[in-house]
């Protein structure tokens, strides 16, 4: 699942996993996280990357052996260099589809953007404030909100420089991903949900059923009086999206 922060990508990979068919999608590649995930399996990835690579594979994955993971843009390019660096999936030679589809096999990319950017923007910002990226019952922030034009509009601009990113690498390497909205799929969560395991050719047993989204929206009035505020503050700066 690729994605950048407040995309509803929380929301996609926790629906995936609760199907118990599409893996357990997580950030398992991510810098910070890798310590924790390897001492869990008896994995050094500073010592053996290839190692780590392998055995979150072979072992996070659903009874049907689908294996999902989460990849941010902003280390992208440091995850394909960490690949590369290990000589163990392709060399200096080895174009980088060829080399992701050597360490992952059957590999599928599923892009979740979301379309109305200033609500991302709001949502990063309100975020970075309080310090909850993931809304769940029984977080609470760690401090209020308050209203920053500045930092909602560099919010802006840091989702626009890391969505580039994303789409110059699908180029790049002559992929067309599935694409999620996240308007969509909080508007109909068990028919995006459906289509991206059609995708996936992942089948649900008959009698299977998707529940509702553990994952609740940060969006209530304090962002809708933001959106208004922002809007009136710094009208050239957002072109709001249709929808």
């Amino acid at each position: 699942v690729c994605t950048i922060p407040r995309s509803g990508s929380n929301l996609l990979t926790d629906g995936l996993r609760a199907t118990r068919q599409a893996g357990m999608p997580k950030q398992f590649f991510l810098p910070k996280s890798e310590s924790r995930y390897g001492a869990e399996l008896g994995l050094d990835p500073n010592a053996d990357y290839p190692g780590y690579v392998r055995g979150i594979v072979d072992t996070k994955i659903t009874r049907n052996e689908v294996f999902g993971f989460k990849l941010m843009s902003w280390y992208l390019d440091d995850f394909l260099a960490r690949l590369r660096g290990t000589h163990a999936f392709g060399d200096a030679a080895t174009d980088d589809l060829t080399m992701l589809r050597n360490a992952f096999p059957r590999l599928r990319f599923v892009h979740i953007i979301r379309r109305h950017k200033l609500r991302q923007a709001l949502s990063t910002a309100r975020a970075l404030q309080t310090g909850l990226w993931k809304v769940q019952e029984g977080k609470t922030a760690l401090r209020e909100p308050q209203f920053d034009a500045q930092l909602i509009e560099q919010s802006l601009r840091e989702a626009e420089r890391q969505e580039n990113i994303w789409c110059t690498f699908f180029q790049r390497i002559g992929v067309a991903p599935f694409h999620v909205e996240y308007e969509e799929l909080c508007r109909d969560y068990e028919g995006t949900l459906r289509g991206v395991l059609d995708f996936l050719k992942i089948s649900l047993p008959r009698d299977a059923r998707i529940g509702p989204p553990v994952t609740i929206r940060q969006a209530d009035e304090i962002s809708r009086i933001w959106e208004e505020r922002f809007l009136t503050e710094r009208p050239s700066t957002y072109l709001p999206a249709h929808g």
